[in-house]
């Protein structure tokens, strides 16, 4: 059996995505206070195992009672290899028009997507739901990772995908206590300096598996969005890790604090100076073709239609951040 391809709304502002626990109303009301443009209740790894059909209920409730405005709305629902997925997709699907995604956990094949996508294709057509809810996918799993092309290309429903680190390196065997920091046993020493000291330098250990993510994500025309950074204290490391993300194509980033929200969103918006070079390009390059040239010297280095490009999708960026603002 395959889905009915039905296109998925792709056009999301999804800069910041905040988990909010499916446990209790202040997380509810924070969340909705925030500036984060999506909202994922998670009724996965949030609430223990005998309160998981509380846990969907208060979800259910929440999304049509609260006024979330123009946010996103998603819900993490549990693995499809548990017992509550199930009920878990037909009450979401069935009881809930405000929801606009289903984030799926532990995916490791493309034929999860492929069998989730089918079984919302056929609630929708039974209640007559016009607006197909969208599939993110998590990929956080070593398994997940050697199949993530698949995963992501499988399904008009998937728009955007992320990287779980927390799982993953778990599935990687991994020791570090601390989800999204930098490991400090993945270093190398230099050689000893001139005064007979060796420097180590830390590494990104997980730098593989994110690159890799965001490269199927960008091939398949998929937005890529990097995993939770845990120490919500620490707003210089998020800053950093977020501006790495940024450098490795992605355009998003998940997070499971409040606090979080304001120093991604910035960090994913374009800055004012990028947008003032985006500006200056493409009146260069509007110049330069007048008169016959594809290529022009702008701000001390040669630009050309690669530059061009980069600058619509700076400009597009800002265009779309406006109009969720606006």
């Amino acid at each position: 059996m395959t889905e009915t391809i039905r296109p998925a709304t792709a056009e999301r502002l999804e800069r910041s995505l905040l988990f909010s626990p499916a446990t209790s109303a202040r997380f509810f009301a924070k969340a909705q206070a925030s500036a984060a443009d999506t909202i994922i209740i998670d009724i996965e790894d949030a609430v223990a195992p005998d309160k998981k059909p509380e846990g969907r209920k208060r979800t259910i409730e929440v999304l049509g009672d609260m006024d979330w405005g123009r946010k996103t709305m998603g819900v993490r629902i549990n693995a499809l290899d548990t017992p509550w997925a199930y009920r878990d997709v037909v009450e979401l699907a069935e009881g809930c028009p405000r929801l606009d995604l289903i984030m799926l956990p532990k995916v490791e094949r493309h034929e999860d997507v492929v069998a989730l996508a089918t079984f919302l294709g056929s609630i929708e057509r039974a209640i007559g739901r016009m607006n197909p809810i969208a599939i993110l996918p998590i990929v956080e799993t070593a398994r997940g990772l050697t199949n993530v092309e698949a995963i992501v290309s499988c399904s008009t429903r998937v728009t955007s995908a992320t990287f779980g680190p927390g799982d993953f390196a778990v599935s990687m065997g991994n020791r570090s206590p601390i989800v999204g920091a930098p490991d400090p046993d993945y270093m190398i020493l230099t050689g000893p300096d001139a005064n007979g000291v060796r420097h180590g330098h830390w590494n990104d250990v997980w730098h593989y598996a994110r690159a890799r993510m965001a490269t199927a994500c960008r091939a398949h025309g998929v937005r890529a969005l990097d995993g939770v950074f845990a120490d919500f204290k620490d707003e210089e490391g998020l800053r950093v890790q977020s501006l790495g993300a940024v450098a490795m194509g992605y355009e998003g980033k998940a997070l499971i604090h409040p606090a979080q929200v304001d120093v991604v969103n910035e960090v994913f918006a374009p800055s004012a100076k990028q947008v003032e070079w985006a500006r200056g390009v493409l009146d260069a390059m509007a110049q330069a073709q007048a008169a016959g040239n594809a290529a022009v010297t702008f701000g001390g280095a040669m630009i050309d239609l690669a530059h061009v490009k980069q600058a619509n999708r700076i400009l597009g960026q800002l265009a779309q951040i406006e109009a969720a603002n606006g």
